[in-house]
């Protein structure tokens, strides 16, 4: 008998392949994303009884081959669909072929599909959902839960995603040049944004939604073996790697928050660590650093400090004002007014926050009310860093960073 999470990971791993396939095959991503769902729920009922069949990807290519048939024969147009289908499928695949079959190509079409899901004219939430359905393998009801939404919303956001790529006329085909280059950046920034979700749920009672960081991490990974070469890639899986090494630490015994200062760094995954760093370590060397790489190496200094003292804040801050230099981003700009109070003072901090309070997109976050009353802490104006606290805990709609800033106005009363 084959256990739950195993089965659970090999499907997920096999799931962009066979869908891949059968879009190069039929062109209809729609009916293909719908027959491949099937084929993984059967699979996800079978196989923990009956075992893992000898060629699961082939097993589940041709159950989703089988449904797709079945699909197309249950629309209005019928015949005229049916045709085609017969056409454009060998006998073979429709009859005798056996459930776990090898597949005629070992061909992976992940990155394709990863390129598909992720094009520019979909909507930032369209993109994350139909990537992590589609090469994620998650259900529905799963990514609706991760996000804290109905399910009957996220289906009608898949759906909508779905229909657009079908509008679109768009083929699996990977692009080239610098169309490549730039839907490449939208990839990656898909994955970051289901990390980062995962990492601090934007919303609801628990601080993270482990399974979004998990699937995003995984994602990189495949991203990162498709593309071993691109160094912004790599960037971002030991971006990820880094960060995610900290999650055991980041919540006490009631769920509550613990910021880095005050976490215990040997609840750290130190294998994460090791990993992460090595990665970057490897990276940065070999071409145009990016801002991937710029934060993965700002989080591997965190991570390598014995303790928050310890930490290299110059060479934070260094690497802050390089990351500035890649682009303008009020986030990147409040954590450089961290970095500028650990090295110059929190009044310096202090100054640079009250430029970053003129910025529409930053006026009223609560991050940067909540660090404005940090470095007001730092400078020992209790009163009005309790203040400042308890003005980002009405601005933050996430519970556990609601009580956490509450909890620090509190003892500063």
């Amino acid at each position: 008998m084959t256990r739950p999470h195993e089965t659970e990971d090999l499907l997920r791993t096999c799931a962009p392949q066979v869908l891949g396939t059968l879009v190069r095959r039929y062109g209809d991503f729609d009916l293909c994303e719908d027959a491949v769902q099937e084929a993984l729920i059967a699979a996800a009922r079978q196989w923990p009884a009956d075992g893992v069949p000898d060629h699961p990807r082939g097993w589940l290519l041709t159950v989703a081959a089988r449904r797709y048939v079945d699909l197309v024969r249950s629309e209005s147009a019928r015949r005229r669909r049916e045709d085609a289908v017969a056409l454009a499928t060998p006998a073979s695949e429709l009859l005798a072929r056996a459930a776990d079959d090898t597949p005629g190509s070992d061909r992976d079409d992940s990155l394709s599909l990863l390129f598909l899901c992720c094009r520019p004219e979909l909507s930032p939430p369209s993109r994350i959902a139909l990537t992590l359905r589609a090469v994620g393998g998650l259900t529905t009801a799963q990514i609706a839960a991760a996000f804290l939404v109905p399910e009957s919303t996220m289906a009608q956001r898949i759906s909508r995603a779905k229909q657009t790529i079908k509008a679109g006329g768009w083929s699996l085909a990977l692009p080239e040049g610098t169309d490549r280059t730039e839907r490449l950046a939208e990839v990656r920034h898909v994955l970051y944004l289901v990390f980062n979700e995962g990492y601090t749920a934007s919303g609801g009672d628990a601080l993270t939604a482990p399974e979004l960081s998990t699937e995003a991490i995984r994602l990189a990974r495949l991203l990162h073996g498709l593309v071993p070469d691109d160094t912004e890639t790599a960037g971002l899986l030991a971006l990820m790697l880094l960060t995610d090494a900290r999650r055991p630490a980041r919540t006490g015994p009631l769920g509550e928050l613990v910021p880095l200062a005050e976490q215990d760094r040997g609840s750290w995954d130190a294998r994460l660590v090791e990993e992460g760093v090595e990665l970057i370590s490897r990276t940065l060397p070999r071409g145009e650093v990016g801002p991937y790489q710029l934060q993965a190496a700002i989080a591997a200094v965190h991570d390598e400090a014995g303790s928050a003292e310890a930490t290299d804040w110059p060479q934070i801050l260094a690497l802050y004002e390089l990351l500035e230099r890649t682009g303008p981003n009020p986030m990147i700009t409040l954590n450089r007014a961290v970095a500028v109070a650990m090295v110059h003072g929190p009044r310096a901090g202090l100054d640079l926050l009250d430029d970053l309070a003129e910025d529409r997109r930053l006026a009223r976050h609560h991050r940067l009310l909540a660090t404005r009353a940090h470095l007001l802490e730092l400078l020992g104006d209790k009163g009005s860093a309790a203040d400042a606290y308890r003005e980002a805990a009405r601005h933050t709609t996430s519970a556990p960073e609601r009580r956490h800033l509450t909890e620090r106005a509190r003892r500063l009363g």
